[in-house]
């Protein structure tokens, strides 16, 4: 066993003994527990050494404040005046003043060294076996996988906590919560274990930031800038964590969930979501009832629009323009179109309305109609056709 490995074992045995409230608890990983008093359990080997990393820190640390502590108290008590001791008449000395300079040294770069490794280690991103494109949004998370197997997949993660749980004590009581309330999704990012993953981060909107705890894992996503980081996980299971950068009033509704599975499920999943998207993507040459893409809407507005326009298409007053009387909404449709395609930023609402290119050209179709036809929205151009939002890609 190497010293490494033998610093780890030693840490974590630590680290257990420290923690005996959480003994009681059952073994759950990728997800906070309560009475935990230490870091999540790694399943990275780079969680592992920020693991030991912090262990071997704290110990430093406590070292540090008894031998300094220790030493005060004892001069303190032993040499006070009172037992006759007289304070020293000394100035300076070069003994001294050597030994508080070098030692504090030697200790930083004991500290320094095994932290730089790690750090130039979770920067290393070469040689992925899969990389995945990760957006964030006001209020949820879009993947794209890019290259290695799964390449073309895409879909968008939102929060599957029930909406009239979130925020309305008596309505869930704790008892009657999910075990995973507020870090659960309707769809996960799912990967194969032993498998580096390469995270390729960007935002649409504001600052977010993707966090896994148990992976070590915490990359910015920037408007306009591309960052990346990368984990791979030696254990199969599902990990949580959420948005760590306030991002707007849903920040707190932002989970992110991490399947870890076999190769041989992964192969499967890639199969099984390779089969829905051609399954759902519509024929945009299809001509729609008014009916059928009101409810189709429908159901594109709650998923996706929501969260910032509100159920009644009021908006936020503020930040986020009503739909419920828009000129946009009640005007041509090529204008609404574009909107939704390009996205929009204007000094009256600054929060900035994302491009929705993502969706098929039947949901944007959809989504529009349903806007158009709601609430007090009455407009002449009432109904849209995805050929209408396919010519509009072009």
């Amino acid at each position: 066993m190497t010293y490494a490995k033998r610093l780890q074992a030693l840490m974590l045995g630590l680290a257990v003994s420290a923690s005996i409230p959480a003994l009681a608890e059952p073994v759950v990983t990728g997800r906070p527990v309560d009475y935990e008093l230490n870091l999540q359990q790694p399943v990275t080997g780079i969680a592992a050494e920020v693991y030991s990393l912090h262990n071997y820190m704290m110990l430093v640390c406590l070292v540090i404040f008894v031998a300094v502590f220790g030493v005060m108290f004892y001069s303190v008590f032993k040499h006070r005046k009172s037992l006759g001791h007289k304070p020293a008449t000394f100035h300076e000395s070069t003994a001294v003043e050597i030994a508080w300079t070098v030692v504090p040294f030697l200790i930083v770069i004991g500290m320094a060294l095994p932290a730089t490794r790690t750090v130039v280690a979770m920067k290393d991103t070469s040689n992925a076996d899969l990389t995945i494109k990760v957006t964030g949004m006001q209020w949820k998370w879009g993947y794209d996988y890019l290259k290695g197997e799964g390449e073309g997949i895409s879909f968008l993660s939102n929060l599957s906590t029930p909406r009239e749980q979130v925020g309305a004590p008596g309505v869930a009581p704790v008892g009657q919560r999910s075990e995973n309330y507020l870090l659960e999704v309707d769809n996960e990012m799912v990967v194969p274990v032993n498998k580096k993953v390469r995270i390729v981060l960007t935002a649409n909107d504001v600052i977010h930031s993707w966090t896994i705890p148990a992976f070590a894992v915490k990359q910015d996503a920037i408007p306009g800038f591309v960052r990346d980081t990368w984990f791979k996980a030696d254990q199969v299971g599902t990990y949580r964590g959420s948005c760590v950068e306030l991002c707007g009033k849903d920040h707190a509704f932002m989970p992110i969930v991490v399947k870890v599975v076999s190769a041989e499920d992964y192969t499967k999943w890639v199969g099984e979501q390779k089969a829905k998207l051609a399954a759902q993507a519509d024929d945009p040459n299809k001509t729609w009832t008014i009916d059928e893409l009101k409810t189709r809407g429908e159901k594109v507005y709650t998923t996706n629009c929501v969260a910032c326009h509100q159920p009644t298409g009021k908006g936020v007053p503020g930040a986020f323009a009503s739909l419920d009387g828009s000129p946009v909404v009640n005007g041509p449709k090529a204008e609404q179109i574009d909107v939704v395609l390009n996205g929009k930023h204007s000094g009256k609402f600054p929060s900035a309305m994302p491009s929705w290119k993502q969706l098929s050209d039947t949901e944007i179709a959809a989504a529009i109609t349903f806007t158009r036809n709601s609430w007090s929205n009455h407009a002449a151009e009432n109904i849209v056709q995805p050929a209408e939002v396919k010519a509009a890609r072009k």
